[in-house]
């Protein structure tokens, strides 16, 4: 697919924009690999993963009612009584989901044998990007292997995010998902090129100050949007995000007239009202410049920039995998814009790709 006029340097970091590129044509393909996986109490659910798969879990639980999303590192540090206090019914009759672009993180698969030991009538499901990861073959769980192209090979994680999402919400909600999929999926494509003509024009404008702004079911948004500008800027750019009411609550005081403002409306008529007396008070403040991601009609001139949503039609708590990828190919311009290579913005190997092994100490139960 062709998007903005390529220079020689895209070229020669093509991985990370072709995995957010890809998106709309593998989220079919995960549709279609989570069929026959039912049976999900959301009640007695904890949704767990590591870093960008734990904000992929507040995604899913965000969508499953009564559900936990809990890191799996505060998972692997939790007691018997601290998980029993948080859902009495997981223990007896409960669900643990695994979340994983590769599964060789240190501390995934040593989460899931910890519930086995301490609870073994929990229902273990494995969703993960990597047929080869190690979570993917623990014995007698229940995997489900995504297409092996959204096993992301850049450092970070785009495609893999909104597909471990994707693949959780059809556990519970494919009934409302697959009657507006191959809409949704036709409607980014053809929405692509415009996006990222904004997201490369708002990076150019050499922003140091960014503020995300969502309603609450699209928290986990916002947190992922945060982790992809740092991770791709290796920290230029430190991220704020928050909600439309809280941003009030002190948080305003980060904001300045050239600092860019990431607004997603919600889908929610009555929500908006909220959304737009923040958006028209950081504007008689002279506060930010405002890219607003808001349904087609929604104020066309409340923003310096304007997106149209691409999943308007649904609840906000199921928007989050389709909404993303604005935020991806921002931060992959920002990336470009601070000099350095979105595939692997981080040469001395603060972070890399797979979280680095460390030691696992023994807990008493």
């Amino acid at each position: 697919m062709s998007i903005t006029k390529s220079s020689g340097k895209d070229n020669l970091r093509a991985i990370t924009l072709q995995e957010i590129l890809q998106q709309p044509d593998l989220w079919p393909t995960t549709f279609a690999r989570t069929e026959g996986v039912d049976g999900v109490d959301p009640a007695n659910a904890i949704i767990t993963g590591a870093g960008t798969s734990a904000y992929a879990a507040e995604a899913i639980a965000g969508a499953w009612p009564g559900a936990k999303a809990i890191p799996s590192g505060d998972l692997l540090l939790s007691s018997r009584n601290e998980i029993e206090a948080r859902n009495r019914g997981f223990v007896e009759h409960g669900t643990l989901v695994s979340l994983a672009r590769s599964g060789d993180s240190p501390e995934s698969v040593a989460t899931l044998n910890k519930i086995r030991h301490l609870f073994p009538a929990v229902r273990h499901i494995v969703i993960t990007c990597n047929p080869d990861g190690r979570l993917a073959k623990v014995p007698k769980v229940e995997t489900i292997l995504l297409d092996p192209r959204t096993n992301d090979r850049s450092l970070v994680m785009t495609s893999s995010f909104t597909n471990l999402v994707l693949a959780g919400m059809c556990l519970t909600h494919r009934r409302e998902l697959g009657p507006v999929l191959e809409g949704i999926c036709r409607r980014l494509r053809q929405a692509l090129p415009a996006i990222d003509t904004t997201a490369e024009e708002a990076a150019q404008a050499g922003p140091d100050r960014i503020a995300i702004l969502t309603p609450p079911d699209l928290k986990p948004l916002a947190a992922e949007v945060s982790l992809k500008i740092l991770e791709m800027t290796a920290g230029k750019i430190p991220p704020l995000h928050d909600s439309f009411l809280g941003v009030r609550h002190g948080p305003m005081s980060y904001l300045r007239s050239d600092s860019l403002v990431l607004c997603w409306l919600s889908s929610e008529p009555a929500r908006r009202l909220y959304e737009l007396d923040l958006i028209g008070e950081l504007r008689t403040k002279d506060l930010g410049r405002l890219i607003l991601i808001a349904p087609p009609g929604i104020v066309p001139n409340a923003g310096d920039m304007n997106i149209p949503a691409v999943a308007p039609e649904l609840p906000d708590s199921l928007r989050i995998p389709f909404e993303i990828p604005f935020g991806q190919l921002l931060a992959y311009r920002l990336s470009l814009r601070c000099g350095l290579d979105p595939d692997n913005p981080s040469p001395n190997a603060v972070i890399t790709r797979v979280v680095q092994g460390f030691r696992l100490h023994e807990q008493e139960a």
